[in-house]
C-alpha cells in the first residue's frame, strides 16, 4: 500500500508579499522556513518560490502565511 505524499504549493493568485507584509515587503513565509526552501529570487517585492521536492514538510510556511496563499495538497 502506497503513503499519501504531500506538497505544499503557493497559490499566486493569493500570494503578495506587499500585502501581507508591507512594512518589511518580505514574504513571512520566507522568513519562517526552517529549511530555507522559500525564496524570493526576482526580489523582496515579488512572490516567493517554493522548491517542493526539498520540502520536510513541517508546515512553517503555512502557519506564516498571512493571507493563505499556501496550501497543502495531498497526492495518492
Amino acid at each position: 500500500m502506497q503513503t499519501k505524499k504531500s506538497f505544499t504549493l503557493i497559490n499566486y493568485e493569493i500570494c503578495s508579499p506587499k500585502e501581507c507584509n508591507p512594512d518589511e515587503i518580505f514574504c513571512g513565509a520566507v522568513l519562517e522556513c526552517s529549511h530555507k526552501i522559500i525564496k524570493q529570487i526576482d526580489g523582496v517585492f515579488e512572490p516567493p518560490i517554493l522548491f517542493q521536492d526539498m520540502c520536510m514538510g513541517c508546515w512553517d510556511c503555512i502557519e506564516a502565511c498571512q493571507l493563505d496563499a499556501i496550501q497543502i495538497k495531498h497526492i495518492s
